[in-house]
């Protein structure tokens, strides 16, 4: 989901997990939602927490007000180091586009370069 620098990212987690295609290949009902959701303190809300729980997804979020983080960077390590990979690139470091399919081009450009440099 692409929005605006002033809205908070609190607001996208349920949208964005609804979002998710169901995964095809395996035999039986296709998997559509994962197991548990990572994130950090900007995400831990109640409606957040009770959303994941209504759809039967863990919550693994730090709790809000105090400075423990319950571990989760040995989780989150791999999103960072991705979105530190991906600011190599200025047009996605610093967003010039104002039109969101031209600046998600840009977005699978990198990932496509990112992905030919690990081979």
């Amino acid at each position: 989901m692409i929005s605006g620098a002033n809205e908070n990212d609190g607001h996208f987690i349920i949208p964005m997990i609804d979002a998710i295609p169901p995964i095809r290949g395996l035999v039986g009902a296709p998997r559509s939602r994962p197991d548990a959701a990572v994130a950090d303190k900007a995400y831990t809300w109640l409606s957040n927490i009770i959303g994941l729980a209504e759809r039967h997804i863990t919550a693994l979020l730090p709790a809000r007000g105090t400075d423990e983080d319950r571990g989760l960077g040995k989780i989150r390590w791999g999103v960072e180091r991705s979105l530190s990979w991906l600011h190599q690139f200025r047009r996605l470091r610093v967003r010039y586009e104002r039109r969101a399919d031209i600046h998600l081009a840009f977005f699978i450009l990198g990932c496509v370069q990112i992905a030919l440099r690990s081979f």
